[in-house]
C-alpha cells in the first residue's frame, strides 16, 4: 500500500452522521493507514445519529457538529456553511471528502471560499436520472454542473452517473467505483440456522419468504411491493421489510386494507439483516431511485434470488429477467410468482468487482491521484 505524507488532515462532510458509519468506515480506515488525521463534520444531534458519534470516536475520528439540514431550502444551511468555512479556516485541511447532496454543496462552497483543496465529492446517486421529473434536472443537474468547477475528483458508483459526470467541466477527473465495498465472501459464507431464524421472525419454516430492506419512505416504494405481494397471492408466503420511517403507519394500514397484514411483517431497524437474508427465498428491491444499493449488493452476495426495479445501479447488477418497472404492480406480482422454487446462480461479478478489497484499491488510487502521488492505476 502506498503511503502519502504523514501528518495530513482530511475532513469528511455529509448531511447525516450515520452516513459515515454505514458507508464510509472503510475509507476512514484507509486514509488513516495512509497517514491522515481524520475529521468528520455533520449534524450529530439528530435522534437517529446519536450512536454515530461514539462509533466514530472509537475509530479515533475527530467530530465536528455542523447544523446541516437535508433540505436545500432550509435556512439552517446558511449557518452550516458559515460553520464549515470557520472549521476549514481553523484546521487547514489537506483534503475534503464530501458526500450526500447538501454535504457536497456546502463543503465545496466552503472549500472554494477558504481555498481548501483538493476536494472529492462522491455522488451516491445523482438526484437527476433517466426518467426523472424535469424539475430535478433543472435544479440538481444545474447545481452539479456548476459545482463541478470546484471539484478535483467526482466519484460515481454506477454507469449512468459516470457517463453524466464525464460531461461536466470538472476541475479534476470523474471516476467510477463499484459501490462502497462490502465483505462479499463473508456474506456468502455466513452460516445461519434458517429454521431457528424463521422462528425468531414468526415465519413458518416451510414458507416462501420475501424480504426488502430500506427506509420506509416514498422513494423505497414499499407500498407498490406490498400491493404486488397481495396480487401475487402465493400460498404460504410472507413479506418481511427491514427499515423504519415516516410511512410505517401508512404501510401497516395498506396491509390491513389488502388483507395481508398477517403475512407482511414490518421489522423496523435490524442489526441482523444478513442473517435474515440467509433465511429468505426472494429479495425484492422496488426503489424509484438509487445509486448502487448496499442492500442489493448484500442480497446478491448472500446468494438469495433477487428482483429489482429497472433503474440505474440495479441494471448494473441484475439480468433483464430480474428487473421490473417500479410502478408496475402486475409485473412485480408476476415475477414474484415465477421466482417460487428458483435458485439464483452465483454472481461471479460480485466476487470480482464489489468486494471491499477491490473498492479499497480503487479508492487508494483516487486519493493518490488527487494529491499528486504516484500509485498503481487500478481499473478506473
Amino acid at each position: 500500500m502506498s503511503q502519502l505524507q504523514k501528518g495530513r488532515k482530511v475532513i469528511f462532510v455529509a448531511n447525516t452522521a450515520r452516513f459515515f458509519v454505514m458507508f464510509e468506515q472503510n475509507n476512514i480506515k484507509l486514509l488513516q493507514s495512509m497517514g491522515y488525521e481524520v475529521h468528520c463534520a455533520s449534524n450529530f444531534e439528530q435522534e437517529r445519529d446519536v450512536d454515530a458519534k461514539s462509533i466514530l470516536e472509537k475509530l479515533n475520528v475527530t467530530i465536528h457538529q455542523i447544523d446541516i439540514a437535508r433540505s436545500p431550502f432550509s435556512a439552517r444551511n446558511l449557518n452550516a456553511y458559515r460553520q464549515l468555512k470557520a472549521l476549514m479556516q481553523r484546521e487547514r485541511f489537506d483534503l475534503v471528502d464530501c458526500h450526500t447532496p447538501m454535504g457536497g454543496v456546502l463543503a465545496r462552497l466552503a472549500a472554494k471560499a477558504t481555498k481548501t483543496a483538493p476536494v472529492l465529492y462522491t455522488a451516491h446517486g445523482f438526484h437527476f436520472y433517466k426518467g426523472c421529473p424535469l424539475q430535478n434536472r433543472l435544479i440538481y443537474e444545474t447545481i452539479e454542473r456548476w459545482l463541478a468547477r470546484y471539484t478535483d475528483g467526482l466519484i460515481t458508483i454506477n454507469e449512468e452517473d459516470y457517463q453524466a459526470a464525464k460531461t461536466f467541466r470538472l476541475r479534476g477527473e470523474a471516476y467510477k467505483i463499484p459501490g462502497v465495498g462490502i465483505d462479499v465472501k463473508g456474506i456468502h459464507d455466513l452460516k445461519v440456522d434458517r429454521i431457528q431464524k424463521r422462528r425468531e421472525l414468526g415465519v413458518p419454516e416451510d414458507a416462501f419468504v420475501m424480504l426488502s430492506v430500506g427506509d420506509l419512505n416514498a422513494n423505497k416504494n414499499h407500498s407498490t411491493a406490498i400491493k404486488a405481494f397481495a396480487k401475487a397471492d402465493i400460498p404460504n408466503s410472507y413479506y418481511l421489510i427491514c427499515g423504519e420511517g415516516e410511512l410505517r403507519n401508512e404501510l401497516s394500514s395498506l396491509s390491513e386494507k389488502l388483507g395481508v397484514s398477517q403475512h407482511v411483517h414490518l421489522l423496523g431497524f435490524r442489526n441482523d439483516v444478513r442473517e435474515i437474508l440467509k433465511a429468505s427465498d426472494l429479495f425484492v428491491f422496488p426503489s424509484f431511485r438509487e445509486g448502487l444499493s448496499v442492500a442489493l449488493l448484500e442480497a446478491v452476495s448472500a446468494g438469495v434470488t433477487c428482483i429489482a426495479s429497472n433503474i440505474r445501479g440495479n441494471v448494473d447488477l441484475l439480468e433483464q429477467s430480474q428487473l421490473f418497472p417500479p410502478a408496475d404492480e402486475e409485473k412485480i406480482a408476476d415475477i414474484m410468482r415465477k421466482s417460487v422454487g428458483q435458485k439464483q446462480a452465483p454472481n461471479q461479478k460480485a466476487y470480482e468487482e464489489f468486494d471491499k478489497t477491490e473498492v479499497e484499491k480503487r479508492m487508494e488510487n483516487i486519493y493518490g491521484c488527487v494529491n499528486g502521488a504516484t500509485v498503481e492505476t487500478v481499473g478506473i
